[in-house]
């Protein structure tokens, strides 16, 4: 038998016409008559305030308001000759995924979760990925050099870790710009290691150098990611904190503001290192351009995802809410 599933609100007189209209087709095409009241639920009922009720569901086929009596039959009766056909094939599999679509999985249950809980998941993720590098220099500080090492191991494949663009904690310094940078009042990173940043065995130090007591104990990830990565985190927070209704950014924005100025300050320093450059040519970014460029990135790119990702969550709420619903009133219908 077919299962018609409608969704109303009550003092409807749309919605009364429509159940009437369905009761008077009973006879021509049988029918199981699932009713949902969307007000009754806060997904359905979010997902259907700006829609208009009564909404109409069989097989396939979804009718929205206006329609008439004819539209219902017309609806029901393709429906019902489609189940047919699928039905008398064997090959189809059309029992099987009739059955599955009545049927509440885990994985309903758990894709539900997961579309009302995932800002909590990402931002965890977020917290724990900028926050574990912060527990190397707290470590060293600390006397425990065995886990610092392992925290420097990890990340090493995610970030460069030059000492020279990256922070220092509990030292003389917050950073410790090579000298090309041109920062005055600070003591350059050459200076503070007497170490040569213009060859490639003084790159190798410098990723490995994590500091000492006088300078301070290095950061893990560098000053450009712990911008990015934090104000990724900082947005999540904002993000869920005003229930996700903040609207993405158009895609321009994010490319003018978010990924240009970080490819010209990053990129710029990357080509300067190449040596057919020229050395008047040579530059390299400050710690200040490297925290702007990274937030500016981190903050747009989450702004500009976050809200689509929760659009494509909303959705998938409203239809696996919908599904509950349908299967709860179905359960009822048929008793």
């Amino acid at each position: 038998m077919l299962t018609v599933t409608i969704l109303l609100r009550k003092d409807c007189a749309e919605c009364d016409q429509a159940i009437s209209d369905l009761e008077s087709l009973q006879s021509a095409v049988p029918h199981r008559l699932a009713v949902v009241d969307v007000d009754q639920d806060p997904v359905l009922r979010a997902a259907y305030e700006h829609q208009s009720v009564p909404v109409v569901q069989v097989g396939p086929y979804s009718l929205r308001p206006p329609f008439t009596r004819q539209d219902l039959q017309v609806a029901l009766t393709a429906a019902g000759q489609r189940r047919e056909q699928l039905s008398s094939n064997p090959e189809s599999g059309y029992r099987e995924r009739a059955l599955r679509g009545q049927m509440i999985t885990g994985a309903d249950r758990f894709s539900y979760w997961l579309s009302q809980h995932y800002m909590v998941l990402f931002n965890l993720a977020m917290l724990f990925y900028v926050g574990l590098p912060f527990l190397a220099p707290l470590f060293l500080r600390a006397g425990y050099t065995r886990p610092a090492q392992v925290i420097y191991t990890l990340y090493r494949p995610l970030c460069h870790q030059l000492g020279f663009r990256s922070f220092f904690l509990f030292g003389a310094q917050p950073f410790y710009p090579r000298a090309l940078a041109q920062i005055p009042g600070v003591e350059t990173y050459e200076q503070a290691t007497g170490q040569d940043t213009n060859t490639d065995t003084g790159i190798l130090a410098a990723r490995r150098f994590v500091g000492d007591e006088h300078l301070g104990f290095k950061i893990a990830l560098c000053e450009r990611d712990v911008a990015l990565w934090g104000s990724i985190l900082l947005f999540g927070l904002v993000f869920a904190a005003t229930g996700k209704r903040l609207r993405s950014i158009p895609w321009y924005i994010w490319l003018l503001f978010g990924l240009l100025p970080i490819g010209l300050d990053g990129g710029s320093q990357l080509v300067s290192a190449f040596p057919f450059i020229p050395a008047s040519f040579a530059r390299e970014s400050t710690p200040l351009l490297r925290v702007i460029t990274g937030a500016l990135f981190g903050t747009l790119t989450a702004w500009y995802l976050y809200p689509l990702i929760e659009e494509n969550m909303r959705d998938m709420r409203a239809v696996l809410a919908r599904k509950f619903a349908a299967a709860q009133a179905g359960e009822k219908a048929s008793r």
